[in-house]
């Protein structure tokens, strides 16, 4: 037994001995390329920290967008209603003036009547003269300016017959029924006229406030316009660096590769030894192995909640459409809702009904396939499918069918801690 253990180690030392020599022969280009790998995973890393932030940045130029067409909304629904009441007024001005029109002719007609019952009574008091009348009346009659200073005269020397008298009243009170009339109606059509100038303001205000929103909605337009021009920007970058980042990673992957016989030397010597060479290599390659599961691999779920992330994952791109339910388009919930279907998971298509469907957990416990929700325009206004690590896939309106990061950023901020496990 001491002789075979003895035989092991010689061999081992050997093969570590190997694997010694090929790792000095070619430290140098090895560390520069762990460098170059370095520095790439460093700037995809800002890459990926920009495009959050300019997530962050649309999404909150979408709740504002949202926010002020609600407030355009009601703009124009006030709007409507002033101009609708505009009309009304203006309508009933017209009318009132056609009705002022109408008393004016009447009192000109009646004016007309007077001059003619003034003249019969003209006629009247040159019979009375002609029968033996008093002079003075006649003098009365003929010396009046107006049908006014007549009836003063008249009444001063009273010579007046009672038919003249009823005559003369049924005049007074035609013409003060007329004017109070016309009174009344000029009352009105002088309220209206001052309603009329208090819309023409109410209008104006209303127009000015449709046109700075307009003006806003322009700009937030334009700023998201900008963020949506940045974050492409940033996503070839990342391309370019991914694909970049994959070649230096063959690139260490050939160098540090060693040949197949010391393979085997450093299989048995890992068995039975442990030295600082061998640490080296095993730390080197647990590194690129860590490296390629965190670019390729999604945490696991099991069973049916593990085909419900994979069919999310299927249609990642998937533009965002409000009330979608299915692969052509989908709305929040009704992404989770179609995700658990394809897993023969029956559960509610609207955030209302996911935030009580299931088993509540706490987010301290979450895991794979969990629901999570997050507080938007309402209380837990948005709902997605938990991935682990922080991260989540969901039908965001900013970006379609993505994964997002709700560790930090505006995905953070709005994580109500409300969680729903469904098995």
């Amino acid at each position: 037994m001491r002789k075979t253990f003895m035989a092991l180690s010689t061999v081992a030392v050997v093969g570590l001995g190997s694997t010694l020599f090929t790792v000095s022969a070619q430290a140098e280009s090895i560390q520069d390329i762990e460098n170059k790998q370095a520095q790439i995973q460093e700037d995809r890393d800002a890459i990926k920290a920009n495009l959050s932030d300019a997530d962050s940045k649309i999404a909150e130029v979408l709740i504002d967008l949202e926010e002020l067409n609600e407030e355009i909304e009601k703009v124009n629904k006030a709007l409507k209603e002033n101009r609708k009441q505009m009309d009304q007024t203006n309508e009933a001005i017209s009318e009132k003036e056609d009705e002022v029109a109408q008393l004016e002719k009447e009192i000109k007609e009646l004016e007309e009547a007077i001059e003619k019952r003034f003249e019969i009574l003209k006629e009247r008091a040159v019979s009375y003269q002609q029968n033996g009348g008093d002079i003075s009346y006649l003098e009365v009659i003929f010396g009046s300016q107006n049908f006014g200073d007549f009836i003063s005269r008249v009444s001063a020397v009273n010579k007046i017959t009672e038919s003249d008298s009823t005559l003369i009243k049924k005049q007074e009170e035609d013409k003060a029924a007329v004017e109070e009339k016309q009174d009344a109606v000029l009352v009105k059509l002088d309220e209206l006229n001052e309603m009329k100038v208090e819309i023409e303001g109410i209008l104006a205000l209303i127009e000015d406030q449709k046109a700075s929103n307009e003006d806003k909605k322009e700009t937030l337009k334009s700023k998201e316009n900008d963020l949506l021009a940045l974050k492409e920007e940033l996503q070839v970058e990342d391309s370019k660096l991914a694909t970049l980042e994959k070649e230096v990673r063959a690139s260490l992957q050939a160098a540090v590769e060693p040949a197949p016989e010391t393979v085997i030397a450093n299989a048995s010597a890992n068995e039975n030894v442990d030295t600082t060479g061998s640490s080296e290599k095993a730390t080197s390659g647990g590194e690129l192995q860590t490296l390629s599961k965190e670019s390729t691999s999604r945490p696991a779920a099991s069973g049916n909640i593990n085909t419900a992330i994979n069919a999310g994952f299927s249609h990642i791109g998937t533009p965002y459409v409000w009330g979608g339910k299915g692969p052509g388009g989908f709305d929040c919930s009704g992404f989770v809702s179609w995700a658990f279907a394809q897993a023969g998971i029956s559960i509610p298509s609207s955030t209302t009904g996911l935030a009580s469907t299931g088993t509540q957990v706490s987010s301290g416990n979450m895991q794979p396939g969990d629901i999570v929700f997050f507080d938007t325009y309402k209380k837990n206004g948005h709902v997605g499918i938990y991935l682990g690590g922080g991260k989540f896939i969901g039908a965001q309106n900013s970006t379609g069918l993505a994964v997002a990061d709700m560790t930090s950023g505006y995905w953070a901020s709005k994580f109500s801690g409300h969680v729903r496990s469904v098995k």
